[in-house]
């Protein structure tokens, strides 16, 4: 961009001269308006110290060409993603440990705890038969039981993961045989092939969260840097419904119902949890009067489920509802609030001593209860809160309340909580605080399964963690709550804007259903609020 500029000579003559900028001159506007951590931030300001220090006063924000926000903190994500990948490294070390010295994984001496390099994706390769070249959910094999009773298995996984996990396997295969390529193990090969796929869907993760964020882009370092990354990027195929997710939810701010609908029906068909948040978005598009835009959306999800789970149901009904049946036999998870009150009482459950393939059912009628109490209370404040909560504290409490009030809390699974938590409270330090200690769980779990024989943990040092973890959350889900009801304490809201993340909603007056009880409409109906406008390009 160039400016002509009149300058005057001694002799009193004026000269056109042509200032040429190195660059694009910044938006003063937007400049202004963009959260800048290294000022505002004691812990970011600290650890910017390591670079020059926070950016100076008279700084010029906006003008650099090549290392943008969005591409910094992609960067920062390839680090700590790397260093994840070299925690699971220790996992998929080969010895000659085979029949006459052929090489197989050294997993000797307990190595996947003690080295707590432990992937759901490296036993996986075997036990559901992508060893054979096997399709999922066509391939079944038996299994037998303490009992004597014998067992017949499928894929496990949901249509979108068991694909995926189809696909790796095919690539991995290929490189196998290609004799100009890096040689090992197929396993090793298969896990390579799979980490890098979870790593581009984490940096997806990324980059929706950065958008979602708005002025506060920054907030989504935490996503790239977060201790969780470092431990589970790479336990399980989770990253691939953050991606779905995170993209979904930015389809949404853009004012893209449909496609924001087909990509969380996408996600549903990788993890269930992305077709969860259709739910905060029918409360508030109901509060808002915007319903139509939501059923776009919901309709459009359904039918990207549909298309992508129909083929498997019709051609193989028995492996496509082995996900279900799994999850509907399967008891108590380790990192439940069940079994925690099991290792510390002694109880046997709601159901008592169950054998193998029945079901629990009163633990299952009871965590769908408390899960529906969860939703009740969230869709109460969504409607009744004098402002609007954003949708972003409306999915964090959501996905929250799933995980507590749920049977299973997969380690894994927190990765669903961290976009989700750095939208909703962008509150650095307690955010970091939080991540790390739900990453440290993962130390207490492992030495937990080494067993106490092998010089491991009592299972009470692991579901003492688990309680800390839990405390942690509910903390987390408090501070939300009151800010929703305190919105002048809101980060977001603190530079006038409504909701970055609210599409349709962002702005919008409220305008309930005259249906709607009075009881559950705002005490202060019909008010607009400022806009924030579609996230902008940062790129």
């Amino acid at each position: 961009m160039a400016e002509d500029s009149g300058i005057s000579t001694a002799d009193g003559d004026a000269d056109t001269v042509t200032v040429t900028s190195p660059a694009p001159l910044a938006d003063d506007r937007r400049s202004a308006d963009r959260d800048l951590p290294g000022r505002t931030d004691p812990l970011t300001a600290q650890a910017a110290s390591v670079i020059g220090g926070p950016v100076g006063r008279r700084a010029l924000v906006g003008r650099q060409r090549f290392l943008t926000p969005l591409r910094v903190i992609l960067l920062l994500a390839v680090v700590f993603l790397a260093l994840g990948w070299f925690g699971k490294a220790a996992c998929v070390q080969q010895a000659p440990n085979g029949p006459g010295g052929v090489l197989g994984l050294d997993w000797s001496g307990s190595r996947q705890y003690t080295a707590l390099c432990y992937s759901d994706t490296v036993p996986l390769y075997g036990a559901e038969r992508l060893d054979e070249g096997a399709f999922p959910y066509k391939k079944s094999w038996e299994e037998p039981a303490s009992d004597g009773s014998v067992q017949t298995r499928y894929m496990e996984y949901p249509v979108l993961a068991g694909l995926y996990q189809y696909v790796s396997m095919t690539v991995a295969k290929a490189w196998h045989a290609a004799p100009w390529l890096p040689g090992a193990l197929q396993v090793v090969l298969y896990f390579n092939v799979v980490a890098f796929g979870l790593a581009v869907a984490w940096l997806v993760t990324v980059w929706s969260t950065v958008l979602l964020a708005g002025r506060r882009m920054w907030d989504a370092a935490l996503v790239a840097v977060s201790p969780l990354v470092v431990v589970h990027a790479f336990t399980n195929f989770d990253p691939l419904a953050t991606a779905l997710a995170g993209a979904g939810l930015l389809a949404w701010a853009r004012r893209r119902p449909v496609l924001a609908g087909v990509l969380l029906g996408l996600g549903g068909a990788t993890k269930l949890y992305p077709l969860m948040l259709l739910g905060p978005l029918l409360v508030l598009c109901l509060r808002a009067g915007r319903f139509q835009d939501w059923w776009r959306a919901a309709v459009a999800a359904g039918a990207a489920w549909l298309v992508v789970n129909l083929p498997i149901a019709l051609a193989f009904p028995d492996g496509w509802h082995e996900f279900f049946r799994l999850n509907s036999e399967r008891g108590a998870d380790p990192d439940s609030l069940y079994n925690v009150v099991s290792s510390f009482t002694g109880w046997t459950g709601f159901d008592g001593v169950l054998a193998r393939g029945e079901s629990p059912t009163i633990l299952n009628t009871v965590s769908l209860l408390l899960f529906a109490g969860v939703c009740a209370g969230i869709g109460w404040i969504a409607l009744t809160a004098p402002r609007r909560p954003r949708v972003a504290q409306l999915c964090f409490l959501l996905v929250a309340g799933f995980l507590l009030t749920n049977k299973v809390w997969s380690p894994q699974y927190s990765l669903w909580l961290v976009p989700l938590a750095v939208l909703a409270l962008p509150h650095r330090r307690i955010l970091l605080a939080w991540m790390t200690i739900d990453a440290l769980v993962w130390v207490p779990r492992m030495y937990y399964y080494l067993g106490v024989g092998n010089k491991g943990l009592p299972e009470q040092w692991f579901t003492a963690t688990v309680v800390v973890r839990d405390l942690a959350v509910l903390v987390l889900c408090a501070m939300v709550i009151r800010q929703i009801y305190r919105p002048d304490e809101d980060l977001v809201r603190a530079a006038g804007v409504d909701d970055p993340v609210g599409g349709v909603l962002d702005g919008a007056p409220d305008a309930p259903p005259r249906w709607l009880p009075g009881w559950l409409t705002p005490e202060v109906p019909g008010r607009a609020w400022s806009v924030s406008g579609p996230p902008t390009r940062v790129s």
